[in-house]
């Protein structure tokens, strides 16, 4: 790509700019829409402790106690508070609205009303009609007049286009969650850039990267990418409208700290209010935002309790992001997530921590609003991280049960030190990276279905054709087994990564993230996030074959339903390196299947361990296993060991997901731990450092 990012000087001489950036050290970030560069330029590190903090503010408890008495008390009731079923979604298609007359600390709602949802009908409308249903309303006519008959969706596209086969891996689950009738998700709008440099200037640079490719003639790819320039100049125009509806001019860069916060938000928001995706992520904000509350705070503008009313005011805009959702969608994701996952510490390649008093700040919210799965606030953690910080985690952790943790190391080894989480694991460059989401196939279901020559093992049906189950009535042969999974596993393989190419075009054609991607470089990498579920299943059944006496059960028609295991077997996630041996060859198979097939616009492959949420509709879809999992049963999360099977304590589990190859599943590994204070210690000091040592041994790094 020939577009480069930079500021227009004809904008840079404008009076706004000088009092904007006063004070900012230079950098390249004035040249250039660089806010990775403004941050190591202008951030602050925190090597201090949490007595600095302040507790809630007045106004900040009645709002909180207004939005919970009003909205979420009622919502709770009755799954849904309510929904706009005239007015489909877009960045400025509703006016200002608020939670109550104090709510103006940091503004702005989804629709008109906290809670009320939008409906996005232009990624599919029959996910819509039924999730307006679901919620007691009836659907606007006119409306689904529009969406079924005048403009065609996403969801109507990918039908339109998916083969029998892709259609039969769907239906038997063995491909689940694929992002076919709602939003990708994935793509974290680099929204600091709205605050940083204002919208025109925003504007300009994507005009200036349209034009740059206007005499290379035509081609399909310059078509497109023109087309889509377009569509991000008219979504930033439509962002500075929705900010004017809320009384704020977003065209030229945040003055002050509170319109930092605020102009970021309005990206978000932006992003949110058009775009339903399985996760959207609001990225890496604490070292930016600190830069302002610093200045701000030295020019005597602003107190330590403001500064933490304006966090706490973002924060709970973030907690009331609603989605219009069908109950199948909540039952995938178990609940009613949307992951506006907030990244956070770590460290810059320069050495220094990352660690703001912003960063402390976030944490604070869980203190002074109370715990809360939004936003999933997310620690790069590394041993080396302060002090001070490192225990404030821990004993917000042990408080609320609200943090996730991931390697720092292993995070800007691969994507650099500005990067962010874009759901719960999956990293990636803020602004100059996004990801195609792939859901995940169920990678212990293919393992019945090599054994059952393509039948299913739930329904009997022959799904995939061509493939000889395994006969006779003797013990389970692990060489044959082990190649019929890898033959099996190049069907599945190829159907899941047919099936995303598919609908990442159909998503680009009929439902495109404008916003999010006008909060990109115009020449970015692309990342095709594909996941595999059941692991440890897999795992611990192909032990039980290789170390252990397998016997087939089979029903009257021949199919294998279940299996009579004699004798012990090591199992995945004791530190153990024959069984978790296997789990990494599995997972490094399954990459090597996913590299080897072309991907939508060039996509580098990545692939996740994770099934944080939906391992229960797994288990539900699949069979008996030989190492005892059974029909029905939830899975075990993410890369976590089979429940019940990981003996040899906490610290054994988390080295034997350590042995699985990151470079194999640079979408990342979840491993998720549940530990009572009480374990950790008998006062709150010991379990509080107790946790520190705990995650610092999980977190070593390779080279160690």
């Amino acid at each position: 790509m020939t577009a480069q990012a930079h500021i227009d000087e004809d904008l840079l001489i404008r009076p706004e700019f000088a009092d904007a950036w006063r004070n900012f050290a230079d950098g390249e970030w004035k040249r250039g829409v660089e806010v990775r560069d403004f941050i190591l330029k202008n951030y602050t590190p925190f090597e201090g402790d949490a007595s600095f903090l302040a507790g809630p503010t007045e106004k900040t408890l009645r709002v909180w106690d207004t939005l919970e008495k009003k909205f979420l008390s009622v919502e709770r009731k009755q799954r849904v508070y309510d929904v706009d079923t005239e007015t489909p979604a877009e960045i400025d298609a509703f006016g200002a609205g608020y939670i109550s007359e104090d709510d103006d600390v940091i503004v702005g709602l989804q629709t008109d009303v906290p809670l009320k949802r939008a409906m996005m009908p232009y990624g599919g409308w029959r996910m819509v009609e039924t999730a307006i249903r679901e919620a007691g309303k009836e659907p606007n006519e006119d409306v689904k007049k529009i969406f079924t008959e005048y403009r065609k969706t996403h969801n109507e596209a990918v039908f339109d286009i998916y083969t029998p086969r892709i259609r039969a891996a769907r239906s038997s689950h063995i491909i689940t969650g694929l992002p076919d009738a709602y939003g990708r998700g994935r793509i974290i709008g680099d929204y600091r850039r709205v605050a940083l440099y204002g919208v025109d200037a925003l504007i300009a640079d994507k005009e200036r990267a349209k034009d740059s490719v206007a005499d290379k003639g035509f081609s399909e790819h310059w078509a497109r990418y023109r087309e889509e320039h377009s569509e991000q100049i008219k979504a930033l125009k439509r962002l500075k409208n929705m900010a004017s509806k809320y009384g704020f001019d977003i065209s030229g860069p945040a003055k002050n700290a509170q319109e930092a916060v605020q102009w970021t938000y309005f990206g978000y928001l932006a992003s949110v209010k058009s775009q339903d995706g399985a996760a959207m992520s609001i990225g890496r904000l604490s070292g930016f935002l600190d830069a302002y509350f610093e200045r701000d705070l030295a020019e005597g503008t602003i107190t330590e309790s403001d500064a933490q009313e304006m966090i706490d005011a973002l924060v709970i805009k973030l907690r009331i992001t609603r989605f219009l959702r069908t109950i199948d969608y909540d039952q995938i994701f178990s609940g009613d997530p949307y992951w506006a996952t907030w990244s956070d510490g770590g460290f810059s390649d320069d050495g220094r921590t990352l660690v703001t008093k912003t960063s402390f700040r976030l944490l604070q919210t869980l203190r002074n609003l109370g715990p809360a799965p939004e936003p999933n606030i997310t620690i790069f953690w590394d041993e080396n991280l302060p002090d001070g910080y490192k225990e404030f985690c821990s004993a917000i952790s042990i408080e609320t049960s609200s943090i996730q943790y991931e390697s720092d190391p292993q995070i800007r080894q691969h994507w650099g030190d500005d990067a962010a989480i874009a759901c719960c694991v999956s990293p990636m460059k803020v602004g100059k990276q996004m990801q195609f989401f792939g859901a995940r196939v169920n990678a212990a279901k293919a393992l019945l279905y090599a054994m059952n020559g393509g039948r299913d093992e739930m329904s009997g049906k022959q799904v995939v054709e061509g493939y000889e189950p395994i006969t006779g009535d003797g013990p389970l042969d692990f060489d044959e087994v082990w190649n019929k999974y890898e033959h099996m596993l190049d069907w599945v393989i190829g159907t899941y990564v047919e099936a995303l190419n598919i609908i990442h075009y159909s998503h680009d054609k009929y439902a495109y993230e404008s916003i999010e991607m006008a909060l990109h470089d115009s020449d970015i990498i692309r990342a095709m996030g594909c996941g595999i579920a059941g692991l440890s299943i897999v795992a611990d059944s192909l032990s039980a074959i290789k170390y252990a006496k397998v016997t087939p059960i089979r029903d009257e028609t021949g199919l294998i339903v279940d299996y009579k295991t004699e004798g012990d077997f090591p199992a995945y996630g004791n530190d153990d390196d024959r069984a978790d041996d296997i789990a990494a060859t599995i997972v490094h198979t399954v990459m090597s299947k996913i590299k080897a097939i072309p991907l939508y616009r060039d996509a580098i492959p990545t692939q996740s361990v994770l099934t944080i949420t939906s391992n229960v509709v797994y288990g539900k879809a699949t069979g008996n296993f030989p190492s005892g999992h059974r029909a029905g049963t939830p899975f075990s999360p993410g890369a976590n060991p089979e429940n019940g099977k990981d003996t040899h304590g906490m610290v054994a589990s988390m080295l034997s997901v350590g042995k699985l190859d990151y470079d194999d599943a640079l979408d990342g590994i979840s491993l998720t731990n549940t530990i009572t204070p009480t374990a950790l210690g008998r006062t709150k000091d010991e379990q509080v450092k107790n946790l520190v040592g705990i995650l610092d041994a999980g977190f070593v790094p390779e080279e160690d």
